[in-house]
């Protein structure tokens, strides 16, 4: 499974974007798991932007969700904070 991350937003309005490829880890069940999770999981439908928050676009293979602080799950946290600081 690939997962891809694209944060873009805050305070400098800078843009990252991480990828990782599941097959290969250890911890890749987890992950997937968290995937699936955090793709079935829908936000409020009236999020209001927050000044300065991280919106995020969470595409794992072909599915995409586009996600936004301060709205996110657990599951959709952990996933981002995992990808954007173990991807290359």
């Amino acid at each position: 499974m690939l997962i891809t991350v694209t944060r873009t937003g805050g305070f400098a309005g800078g843009e990252k974007t991480a990828s990782l490829e599941t097959e290969c880890r250890a911890d890749g069940p987890e992950l997937e798991r968290l995937a699936e999770l955090a793709l079935s999981t829908e936000g409020p439908v009236d999020q209001e932007p927050v000044p300065d928050g991280f919106r995020y676009v969470l595409r794992v293979d072909n599915k995409l969700v586009e996600l936004q602080d301060p709205y996110l799950t657990e599951e959709q946290r952990r996933l981002i904070d995992i990808v954007l600081t173990t991807a290359l």
